[in-house]
Order: C-alpha cells, then sequence, then structure tokens
C-alpha cells in the first residue's frame, strides 16, 4: 500500500516556448529556474527541500509538508511576477518569457517516477487548460496568469490569509481530459473580470463567478442549517414512495 499524504504543488510553464530560437529557449529555461529560486527565498519557502522535475520550459515542484499555502500564492507570486518583469525588460515583444502557472493542494506521494495520486493530474490540468491559456493570452501585456484550485482559494484566499482579495481572481469550470472542476485565475495587473477567455455560454468553461467566488464551498463541507440545497436530475428518475418539494 502506498504512502498516503497531502502536499502543496506548483506548476509553471512558459507561453509559446516552441516558437522562440534556440538561444531565447536556453535564456528561458535559465530565467525560470532562477526566478521560482529567488521567488522562493523572498517568500520564505525553502528551495532546497521542493521536489522538481524540469520539462524544459516547465516545472513541476512539490513542497515539502508543511510549506505555507499563503506564502506561496502571495509572497512567491508577487515576486514571480516582479522577476519576470524586470527579465523582460528591454527584451523585444517576442522573446518575453510569459508564465502560466498553477497552484493546488491534495494527495500526492513518492513514487518510483516521481510522484502518484490526483493532485499531480489535477494541477496539470489547471495548467494546460483552455481557459488559463486564454486568459494570457488576452493579456498581452502580463507577464504571468495564475489558477489555484478550489481547494487553495477557499481554505486561503477566501480565508483572507492573504493579501490578494478574492475579488481579484475570476471563478472558471475546466474541463480537461478525465478532470472536470473549479479553478479560480487571477492576472496580475489586469482585471480578469474583463478579459475574454472564449465563454460560450452560462457554465461554459471561463464562467464568471469572481467577487462572490469566496462563498463557494467544496462539495464535501456538510450543509449548514437554513442552507437551500438544490438538486437537479435530468432524465427519468424512479423513486416510488419519494417527496418531492417544490421552491418558488
Amino acid at each position: 500500500m502506498g504512502t498516503f499524504g497531502r502536499r502543496l504543488l506548483l506548476a509553471v510553464d512558459a507561453k509559446g516556448y516552441g516558437g522562440v530560437d534556440v538561444v531565447t529557449q536556453r535564456e528561458w529555461q535559465e530565467a525560470i529556474r532562477r526566478l521560482l529560486e529567488e521567488a522562493a527565498h523572498v517568500a520564505g519557502l525553502d528551495w532546497d527541500q521542493w521536489v522538481t522535475q524540469v520539462g524544459g520550459d516547465s516545472v513541476f515542484a512539490v513542497l515539502p509538508q508543511g510549506a505555507s499555502e499563503p506564502a506561496l500564492v502571495d509572497p512567491f507570486m508577487r515576486q514571480l511576477e516582479s522577476g519576470l518583469r524586470m527579465f523582460n525588460r528591454n527584451r523585444r515583444d517576442e522573446a518575453w518569457l510569459r508564465l502560466r502557472a498553477a497552484v493546488h493542494f491534495g494527495t500526492a506521494s513518492p513514487a518510483a517516477n516521481g510522484f502518484e495520486g490526483r493532485a499531480p493530474v489535477e494541477i496539470g490540468r489547471l495548467l494546460d487548460s483552455r481557459v488559463l491559456r486564454a486568459a494570457l493570452a488576452a493579456a498581452p501585456e502580463a507577464h504571468l496568469a495564475l489558477a489555484v484550485s478550489a481547494t487553495v482559494f477557499n481554505d486561503v484566499i477566501g480565508e483572507a490569509y492573504t493579501t490578494i482579495r478574492p475579488q481579484e481572481f475570476r471563478e472558471v469550470r475546466i474541463a480537461e481530459k478525465e478532470y472536470a472542476g473549479r479553478a479560480w485565475i487571477r492576472v496580475p495587473g489586469y482585471d480578469v473580470e474583463r478579459l475574454d477567455l472564449g465563454v460560450t455560454g452560462p457554465g461554459a468553461e471561463g464562467g464568471s463567478g469572481g467577487a462572490g467566488a469566496a462563498a463557494v464551498r467544496p462539495r464535501s463541507t456538510p450543509t449548514a442549517p437554513g442552507d437551500t440545497v438544490v438538486h437537479v436530475i435530468n432524465g427519468t428518475v424512479h423513486a416510488p414512495g419519494a417527496v418531492f418539494g417544490i421552491s418558488k
């Protein structure tokens, strides 16, 4: 039986890596690792204890047990965005290093080839989601676009453990391969609610939920007295003897 554990995870990936020359690719690779390490130092996170998997323009990191979620979401991301801005200063537009980043907290245990569990898969879906890519594409002057999972948003940002306000995030629905869930997106320097994320209709990926998003609770949260519970059922229901209420 594998070892069960919940860990804090970070994933980053560069936009447009395959479209730049070899010299720029080398510069980006060196800058990504340096900027991540600098941001970890500023945020008080022990970089030497991170387990990282590097793939050219991408980095997947599992932080040590007990690592601070607020530190990763707030001072780390602020320093990372600042470092990217400094790196890109005086560089031609096509050589800008622009990153997508995702933060998640969930089950991840050491395995033969990295880590196993739901969280590594889920953070990969957040990072590669169409909606996060669209957010960075829709903000041409942005250096960073961040997605955080529902767990991180509700427990860290929604509970005011950071200086970043919940209103700076936009709630979206992620549907990638076998993963479907909610995430919250922030693009420093932009009103993310105004960005065109390719929304096609209510409930579509990229659907808005921003200012009121702090009220969203995970599915596992118990229903409190006085709460209204609504179940939407599609199709025929076989329930002899059941009583259904109708709210007007």
